[in-house]
């Protein structure tokens, strides 16, 4: 097969904001001379910050576009086709990074009810954690799980590690949740860690950082860099962690080549479909479950559980099974809403919940 991309001179340019042959053939599928690619760089309220790897200006969507129910909205990452400062098409997606929206909870369940895009056209996931108040391993769980499940890369970035004497400790607990995952430490005053990031970040490459509200996404961004390029807070001494500053999705090209995109800091990780996220988190979890007693186990009081021996014998941390547990909860109601009415399937987790008391009661005595 030929893996040519066949690209004029003015093209050229697009290579280095991670253009390819499966946008190449996008392209050769919608052929006009008015139409001209593009890759959004940044999202506002109203507009939509595009560039060609020559220039970048600003754009709005199509009327057409935008009343299409079946077209896709333009994410940070999206390659566009544009004319003058419209956007006409979004190209089809390498892949795409979801969670759910925030602010969009079922009132009984919790759950979110609503995706959100936070960027699309992707080759890895910057997970950045703080090594401060920030630094939390059932929170990093849930951004593996939820990455996993959007069938990306992750990479785990641990920043702030200066202020720690025995950093690595850290890392070996990050280690012990995360397999197979790399885990990197970045200090203030040790370059290293920056250098194992760059691995990622070759030309053509396109990364994303997800993280919270002072996490260090920004300054990790500036140190990337080489100079300031996003605006960073100091660290708080009254609450210990950094300060929120990023309040927009901006798509950067680095000096080195590659694509880095900053985002917002997250409040909440809601998942989003899927399920190999679960299998590739806890696989220990996933592979004692099949030899429990009992097919459907959930693995919360059933006789012949092995998973709660597991506990029980100290190989699995209680908070890691029940952040197993609620995270299950989540996606299997989540695909139940998408074939069932909200109605129908309330009526069916109370049915269920009725019977397993039955049970209970019915071993007791």
């Amino acid at each position: 097969m030929n893996n040519q991309i066949n690209i004029n001179e003015e093209q050229r340019s697009l290579l280095k904001f991670g253009w390819n042959l499966f946008f190449q053939n996008q392209l050769e599928d919608n052929p006009t001379d008015r139409l001209s690619p593009a890759r959004v760089i940044g999202v506002y309220k109203n507009s939509f910050r595009v560039s060609d790897g020559q220039r970048e200006w600003t754009a709005t969507m199509a009327g057409k576009l935008r009343n299409n129910t079946e077209g896709l909205y333009p994410a940070a990452g999206d390659w566009v086709l544009v004319a003058d400062q419209v956007i006409s098409k979004v190209l089809k997606r390498k892949n795409v990074l979801v969670r759910g929206a925030a602010g969009t909870h079922e009132r009984h369940s919790g759950i979110t009810q609503k995706e959100q895009v936070i960027a699309a056209n992707l080759d890895t996931v910057f997970i950045v954690c703080g090594l401060d108040r920030d630094f939390n391993i059932r929170r990093i769980e849930r951004y593996l799980t939820l990455i996993y499940n959007c069938a990306l890369t992750p990479v785990i970035v641990l920043t702030k590690a200066d202020l720690h004497l025995d950093p690595d400790s850290f890392l070996l607990e990050v280690e012990a949740v995360a397999y197979g995952v790399p885990v990197v430490l970045v200090s203030a005053d040790d370059d290293s860690g920056l250098k194992a990031l760059g691995a990622y970040l070759a030309p053509g490459q396109t990364v994303t950082l997800l993280g919270s509200s002072g996490a260090g996404k920004s300054t990790l961004v500036n140190r990337l860099y080489g100079t300031d390029v996003q605006v960073t807070g100091a660290v708080s001494a009254q609450v210990g962690k950094g300060k929120h500053t990023t309040t927009s999705r901006d798509l950067i090209l680095l000096p080195q080549g590659g694509v880095i995109i900053d985002n917002p800091g997250i409040r909440e990780i809601g998942l989003w479909d899927g399920s190999q996220g679960m299998e590739a988190v806890f696989p220990e979890i996933e592979a004692l479950g099949l030899k429990c007693r009992f097919v459907d186990c959930s693995h919360i009081h059933e006789p012949g559980c092995q998973v709660q021996a597991a506990v029980e014998r100290g190989d699995i941390p209680a908070e890691r099974l029940e952040n197993y547990q609620k995270m299950k909860r989540e996606l299997a109601y989540q695909a139940q809403r998408q074939n069932k009415s909200a109605d129908r399937v309330e009526k069916e987790r109370w049915k269920e919940v009725s019977l397993l008391v039955r049970r209970i009661k019915k071993e007791k005595f």
